[in-house]
This record gives C-alpha cells, structure tokens and sequence, in this order.
C-alpha cells in the first residue's frame, strides 16, 4: 500500500512572515506514489486566493514553505516538517483512535506536536473514575483556550494591564483510559489566532522549560554570583543556540526566586545556623557566636576559620577594622577584621554581621573576636572616625593605638571648608603639604598654625576639634607606630570591594557565608600562588652587594621588592656626620647636590640601634633609604643583620606553629572520600565520551544506549560507603578548647527584613563627599 501523504496549504496573505493562519488551511489526502514535483498543480485546483500563483507550478516543498513558515534553503528537516501517517514509522499528528502507553507519553507527543505546527498546550480537565477513583480522562489544549473573566477586565489596576492571551481556540486532543492503554477519543486541529514556526514557538510559556539539568548549572552559576543574562549565554553555549536552551532569563529568575523563597520559608537564619554547626564537625578550629533577642530572632553574628585565626597569629600586629559595607536583605552591616600578610596581601581575621552600629555592637564583638584570637591584642587597630567604634576599642583594647582612616578625614575637609576652597585656590596646596610633606611633629605645628593665621581658621569649631585628636590622624604623629605601612582603611575597602563579587545587597544570611567561604578560599590560594612563586623563582639583583643578595633569599617577593628599591635609591643620597656624643652619632643625609629635603640618622649601641625622622623602619619594617646610605658610608653593606629583618615580611613568616588551633592545610583530599572530587573526575571522563559520541549519528546512537543501560544500572545499585567520618571530627572538636559558640535553643527565628525600592547604586554606605 502506497505512502498517503496530507498536503496542508494556507493563507498567508496579508500576515507577518513566519506565521501561517490555521482556519484557512486546506486538506488533501493523496497517495505519495501519484505525487511529484512537477504535477501538483494537476492534481489540485489551486487559485490566487489560497495564497499561491495560477501560474506557478507548486511543489511539495512550496507547501512546506506556506504550512510552517519557514524556508528550505535555511536547513529545516522536511520529513520532521511534513504530517506523515505511516504505520511502519509511526504518526507525527494525533488521530482518533491513537495509543499511548500512557498519559505522559499522550502529553509529549501533544507537546511535541504543537511546537512543530507553532503553538503551545496545557492540561484543562482532568476526569477520575467514579469506582477507583483514578485518573481515567485528561484533556490537553492551546494554551490560548478559554477567555478572561469580565470581573478581572473591569478590576482597577495600578500597573498596565497584561496582553490578553486567551481567547477561546477551540483546539484540543483528549486521551481516555482504555484498558491498561491510553486512547486519543477527541481531537480539533483547528486554531483562531496566528500559528508561529517552530523556531519561534520554543519562546512560548507552554513549551519553555527548565530541565533537571539546567538546575544544576544554574545553581552552581548561581553560587559563583553570575548574573541571570550570563547565565543564559552560558546555557545558549551549551545548547547550540538561544532558540534551543528551552527556557528564557525570566525562567532562570523564577527559578532562583522559589529556591529563595523556599529558604525563606525553611528559615534563612535556621540554615545559617546549620551551617555554622556543620562546619564546626568538618573543620577543626572553626569557632562562631551569634546573639540572640527575647523573641528568638537572630542578632549580632561572628564567624572565623581555623586559617583566619592562625592568620592573626603571625600578622595581627596591625588590624583595620570597617563597618560601611551592607550586604544582606536584613542591612546588617558587614564587619571584615582585616590585615596584611607577608605578601602586603589582604587577609581576613574573622568578620561579623551586626544588628545595629551601637557601642554595646561593636563592645560585644570585640570581646568576641579576641577570645577566638586566644585573646592577643593587636599593636594597632585602624578604624573610621566612629564614636561608638571608639568607646568599644577603649573599653575592650585598652592598650592597643587607636588610629582614624586618614582616607576618610581628608574627605571631611571639602566639606566642612568650602567656603575656604572656593575663596582661596592655593588652601588645597598648602593643606596638602602641611598633612603628607611634614617629616616631625615641629614642622606639622608650624605650618598648621600658619594655614590657620593665614586663611584666619582660628575660630574654627571643626578643625579644632579635629586637632585635638591629631595624634590619631596626622601622620607626623603616627610614623613612628608600626602600622605595616597601612594609614587608612584601605585594606577594610579593597576587602569590601572583592566581597561585592560575590554578593549583593539582596544575598541572604546563609548564602553569604557560603560565598564568604569562596571569597576567603580565593584569597588564599592568591597567598599559596606568590608562596610557590617566591620560593620556585629568583629574584632580579639590580646592584653587587651583599646586602641585597641575602635580603633576597629573606624576604618574600614583594616585601623585597620594596627593600631592592630602598636599596638602590641610597646610592642618590650623600651622608654627613653631624655629631657625636659618646655612642651617639647623628648623620644628615641628602640627596647629593641638594640641601632639601634633610633627614637625620642616629646610630646608637655600635650601630645595632638606628632611627631615622622619616621612621620608615617604625611604621612599615623595613630599613630605609636613609638609614642604607649611612650603612653604606660605613662599609655596613656586606651582610643583612638579623635584628633589622622583621620576621612577618620573610618567607618563613608561617613557619612557627600555632598549638591552639589546628589547621587542615597540606591535607589532600583522596578522590574517592570526598563526592566533589568523584564528580570532577567523572565528569572529565565523560566530557571527552561526549565529545566521541557526538562526532557521528553512528557513535551518538551507540553512547546513547550504553548510557541507558549504566543508568539503569546505577539506580539499581545500592551504595554502601559511608559519606564521612564524623565521629573522629566530633571526637576533635570536643578537645578543642578555644571554641566560642552561643548557648540557645536550636531554633532561631530571621531578623526582619528590610524592604527596598530598587537596587542601590552602590552597596556601600558612601560619605555625602563621595557621591
């Protein structure tokens, strides 16, 4: 029996290219064996109004063409295009009469159909046996069926009213229980509105969908803090194209709104505190403290790792300490403890998440944070002009210098002394060299008191308060406190702009410590990278001396980047003994041919104790210009002494263990324990399987049965290995003396939220200066 062909053909007169209209559409059975290119227009009267030229002759990819919209010469499968009822091959249009296996197998054949002819479907009505009480009769229809309430039309509404979309297409393809199989009992294949091609019908809700797969790639992109449009790039990337990823941006938005909304229902702060209990069985030396209000909602919260408190050890002697970042959906200030490594990199020691920027806040975290620090007080502490930061750190760090972010006083000046600049051009000049070109203490009270007398300042409420304080700010007043060469809190501000990569002002308690982890874990593996390049390299020598060979071999990298150039600068200055009073010698050094500036050097005890006035050994650690150039006079160049080589600059800076708190580092993780690491190898092998199998039809149908049957497999199996060895961990953690953990019920409630309009421009809290 000969092949029937139906030959659908349709106006398409006076609609968009594309787009076909269904109720115009015209039927004919024919036998393929009477069907040729040249003779269709023999066997079917076809005039001007079904939308095709009297005289043109009309081929069976012409029909195509008009049915779907679309042109042959763009690469479209004719046979997937064309309805053909085959009994060998199986039908590709419903049909009264029609088996399925079951329901699910009727919907995605309906599915599947309507994406081919251009429109989308859904479950309408649904009918249950009255004995059993189960399913027995389903209806499937456009999505397009029904129409809009009147009520709904005539609602009062404050935002535009959404395009209608129902408007009562009476296509339908119903399936009823026949026996243990499925048959179709009703079909309509006729349409009220415009069809699109298939191409574009993949943009229809109906047929948009996000597979189980694509979850997993969203989630993880999602966790990394990739936006909602690179995540679809990547997902187009993935699936050859915009048109074949199945879903838009505003499925992948929904998508990560339920999942947040469903931690919201769970208890975002519930989770956080899961977190904080798991991380304490996993990793030794994790320590945590949360408060908690009379109503069970979450307060002020503190966490540290193990690295971060062995971080404090070795290079806690100068912390920066910032409240100004925001960063959550509850606008709880985020507080990073910060410092500099033995890289002059930022690295963190602990931070909090506070529920107000009072004095008892930042009290209680401070008490907090050196008990995790097995309570060592850091030299200097440097913080914004805050006055309840300031109460906290004289209560709780008594003896610690106290310094103010020179950064943010400076911002203040524009502000509260426009009058002067706009009045004045030269008040910018001289200011600045009154704050950053004075050398002592004399200089800085000399020309201070000229700006005042000569800009008549004098009366000024501001700047004397200001001044009064000027040991806190003024760097005349600070060069000799160590400050590992930091006067602002830049390392806070570098810190709270590499968070904002990974976070946003509507990231949730318990995804930010997610995240945090990943910021942090980032940092560190930037630490190990200059490690490995420090000790794997050689460093460049610019001059023959010794001094600067075995600095070489000392310092890190950087650090003796820093001593190379202080070292080669030496050789411009020119030394003169000033005096010298029995042990005592002063020397002037300047630059040669030059009387200014002028630095004096004292050497003191054989020379085993130097100063110089520009204190760079004070504030940063590392011998300076000045100090080299009298070594140099002296024939001192020759070797590097110990006690001039501050032992947090040198490569063996963590070197020295630290009892009370016990590290992971060096471990490596075995492939087979750890599930990530199972899942990396595996999906390595199966990249390149991948990429084998989808060299040929021959090789995809092969890779495709073998999977089948693995997967099967797989599910079948019973997997008897145990996930961890919790109870060693919990065994640790019991011994660990130097846990802080909060005592209150397991149940802790969110904090309220603190709705917004908008995204902020940005999510720091910004001086009025800098906008």
């Amino acid at each position: 029996m000969p092949t029937q062909l139906r030959i659908l053909l349709a106006d398409t007169t006076g609609y968009p290219e594309g787009v076909i209209m269904a109720d115009t559409e015209q039927s004919y059975w024919v036998d393929s064996d009477e069907v040729d290119d040249d003779s269709v227009d023999a066997q079917f009267d076809v005039n001007a109004e079904d939308g095709v030229d009297d005289e043109r002759n009309v081929t069976l990819e012409d029909c195509v063409n008009v049915e779907d919209g679309l042109n042959v010469e763009e690469g479209v499968n004719l046979q997937e295009q064309v309805n053909v009822e085959d009994s060998s091959s199986g039908a590709l249009e419903p049909f009264i009469g029609m088996i399925f296996d079951d329901v699910e197998d009727a919907q995605s054949f309906y599915k599947a159909y309507a994406r081919r002819k251009g429109f989308a479907i859904r479950t309408n009505h649904t009918r249950l046996s009255k004995d059993d009480k189960k399913l027995c009769a389903v209806d499937f229809v456009c999505t397009r069926e029904g129409f809009r309430q009147v009520s709904r039309k005539e609602k009062e509404r404050t935002v535009p009213e959404i395009a209608e979309t129902e408007i009562e297409c009476k296509a339908i393809m119903g399936v009823k229980k026949d026996g243990e199989k499925w048959m179709v009992n009703k079909f309509v294949v006729r349409h009220n509105h415009i069809l699109l091609t298939p191409r574009s019908a993949s943009l229809l809700r109906g047929n948009r969908k996000v597979t189980k797969v694509q979850k997993k790639l969203i989630m993880t992109l999602n966790e990394s803090s990739v936006p909602t449009r690179k995540i679809m790039s990547v997902l187009s990337k993935e699936s050859g194209g915009d048109f074949n990823v199945g879903c838009i941006g505003k499925d992948v938005e929904n998508y990560l709104g339920n999942k947040r909304r469903k931690v919201f229902e769970e208890g975002d702060v519930q989770r956080l505190y899961s977190y904080f209990l798991e991380r304490q069985l996993t990793e030794p030396g994790f320590v945590y403290s949360m408060q908690v209000d009379k109503d069970g909602c979450m307060g002020s919260c503190f966490w540290a790792d193990a690295r971060s408190r062995a971080a404090y050890q070795y290079f806690g002697d100068v912390v920066t300490f910032d409240a100004t970042y925001l960063t959550n959906v509850y606008k709880m200030p985020f507080v990073p403890f910060s410092g500099v490594n033995h890289h002059h990199q930022t690295i963190m020691f602990g931070c909090a998440l506070l529920v107000n920027e009072t004095a008892e806040s930042y009290t209680w975290l401070l008490r907090t944070w050196q008990e995790a620090m097995l309570g060592k007080a850091s030299a200097t502490i440097i913080t914004d002009d805050d006055k309840a930061m300031a109460k906290a750190i004289a209560e709780v760090l008594p003896n610690t210098t106290h310094r103010l972010c020179l950064w943010h006083i400076l911002q203040r000046f524009p502000e509260h002394l426009a009058h002067v600049y706009n009045k004045f051009p030269d008040f910018g000049k001289d200011f600045r060299h009154c704050i950053h070109e004075t050398i002592t203490t004399d200089e800085f009270e000399q020309e201070w008191g000229c700006i005042l007398e000569k800009y008549e300042l004098e009366e000024n409420n501001w700047l004397q308060n200001l001044y009064s304080r000027r040991d806190k700010w003024v760097p005349a007043y600070l060069r000799s406190t160590f400050c590992a060469g930091m006067s602002t809190t830049q390392r806070s501000e570098s810190m709270n702009k590499f968070f904002k990569y990974y976070v946003r002002s509507s990231t949730m308690v318990s995804d930010f410590v997610y995240q945090y982890e990943k910021a942090i874990d980032a940092r560190y593996f930037k630490e190990k990278e200059k490690d490995v390049r420090t000790r794997s390299t050689r460093a460049i020598l610019k001059t023959p001396l010794k001094i600067e060979e075995e600095a070489a071999m000392v310092y890190t990298r950087k650090s003796f980047m820093i001593f190379q150039d202080e070292l080669f600068n030496s050789l411009r200055y020119k030394a003169t003994k000033l005096s010298k009073e029995g042990e005592r010698k002063t020397y002037v050094v300047v630059i040669s041919g030059k009387e200014k500036p002028l630095y004096h050097v004292t050497l003191e005890n054989g020379e085993e104790q130097t100063t110089c006035t520009c204190h760079l050994w004070e504030f940063m650690g590392l011998l300076c210009q000045h100090i080299l150039c009298v070594f140099g006079k002296k024939s001192m160049l020759d070797k590097l002494p110990q006690h001039w080589v501050k032992e947090r600059w040198t490569i063996n800076a963590k070197a020295r263990p630290i009892p009370n708190i016990p590290l992971m580092e060096g471990q490596v993780q075995v492939g087979q324990d750890d599930p990530i690491m199972r899942k990396s190898k595996l999906m390595i092998q199966l990249y390149d399987i991948v990429e084998l199998g989808s060299q040929s039809a021959e090789k995809h149908n092969h890779l495709c049965i073998a999977l089948e049957k693995v997967h099967k497999e797989l599910l079948a199996m019973e997997d008897h290995v145990a996930c961890s060895q919790r109870g060693e961990s919990t065994n640790i953690i019991q011994n660990e003396r130097s846990q802080v953990v909060s005592n209150f019920s397991q149940t802790v409630q969110d904090p309220p939220r603190v709705p917004t309009k908008g995204r902020p421009k940005s999510l720091r809290s910004k001086n009025p200066k800098e906008t």
